[in-house]
């Protein structure tokens, strides 16, 4: 059986992911590597599709990433992979966070700090932790000890921009507090 043509395949599997068809995408990608098992744009094409089932919008920016770096990085796959594997374990933990058993209290879009800290405990770094859900959700702080102790954190661990945007973000609630001035000098004096 003679094999299809690649770039008529891909401009289908491409339209059809495009287009938010995610199965059919994912049908059309699968027929690519049957006949191409190396072709990088099907294997990502795979991913992304698989994703953008649950995942529309991220699916789609990440699917523009890779057409921007896929010429240029030689490890683009692995990136888009990574990506994604980053992507679902970060939205599940934070969905166990959110979502304990023993309570149902409603968070919105953050978690409280002290879920934070095991998240933090659990990745064994608080740089990967944070990382993991700057973007997604909001870390809520309930107090003034801690409040402290996440700005340190962050100053600690090089987002020291971001440390003293919660400082200034935060300026009226301390007015004169000493302990919230030496934190601001000791970030800014960095």
């Amino acid at each position: 059986m003679a094999k299809r043509n690649q770039t008529v395949l891909l401009q289908r599997a491409e339209s059809e992911f495009l287009q938010g068809n995610y199965e059919n995408a994912l049908r059309s990608y699968s027929l690519i590597l049957h006949d191409y098992p190396n072709l990088d744009e099907a294997v990502v094409g795979i991913y992304l599709s698989d994703f953008g089932t649950e995942n529309r919008e991220e699916a789609q920016v990440l699917f523009d990433y890779y057409q921007m770096i896929k010429d240029e990085k030689e490890n683009a796959v692995e990136i888009i992979d990574n990506l994604i594997d980053t992507l679902h374990s970060s939205k599940h933990e934070i969905y166990k966070l959110l979502n304990p058993i023993e309570e149902q209290i409603d968070y919105s879009d953050g978690i409280r700090y002290s879920d934070f800290l095991m998240l933090v405990e659990e990745r064994g770094s608080f740089k990967q932790a944070f990382e993991d859900i700057m973007f997604s959700s909001k870390v809520v702080i309930t107090n003034k000890d801690d409040f402290i102790d996440f700005v340190k954190k962050l100053s600690t661990e090089g987002f020291n921009e971001m440390a003293l945007g919660y400082l200034d973000a935060t300026s009226h609630f301390f007015e004169n507090d000493q302990e919230i001035l030496a934190l601001y000098h000791m970030i800014s004096g960095k």
